[in-house]
């Protein structure tokens, strides 16, 4: 990536729109994200914009009911480039999701892009 993002905000929704999970990496090593302009480890500003392979593990889940609708599943996944986001994990019912799970990245477009996961081995085509 040559093009410097204006914000650490814009350089992540252009990075979904263009179909990439991007993170930060500080110069001292630590993964970044959600996106931001100083190092939450060291305070630093010399961070560098990296696109993550959309693969971790489901660290912890919840299923979510929706009144008069179905219900959902909310994840923190693991990705293995060493950080940790909020999630869903799509085609599958909102209680199987499990801790431990291998999954995938799958941004999908509703009211713009959005990253979501599908397990590892029901990956998207």
């Amino acid at each position: 990536m040559n093009e410097a993002p204006v914000s650490p905000k814009a350089g992540y929704e252009s990075g979904l729109a263009a179909g990439e999970l991007r993170f930060q990496r500080c110069s001292c090593g630590k993964a970044i994200f959600y996106p931001r302009t100083f190092c939450p480890a060291c305070g630093g500003s010399d961070l560098t914009w990296e696109v993550s392979a959309g693969e971790g593990t489901v660290y912890a889940t919840t299923s979510m009911a929706v009144p008069g609708g179905q219900p959902y599943n909310v994840c923190l996944i693991d990705l293995d480039e060493g950080f940790r986001m909020m999630s869903r994990i799509d085609g599958i019912p909102s209680r199987e999701a499990e801790i431990g799970a291998r999954v995938r990245i799958a941004i999908v477009f509703e009211e713009g892009p959005v990253p979501a996961f599908r397990l590892a081995d029901d990956r998207l085509k």
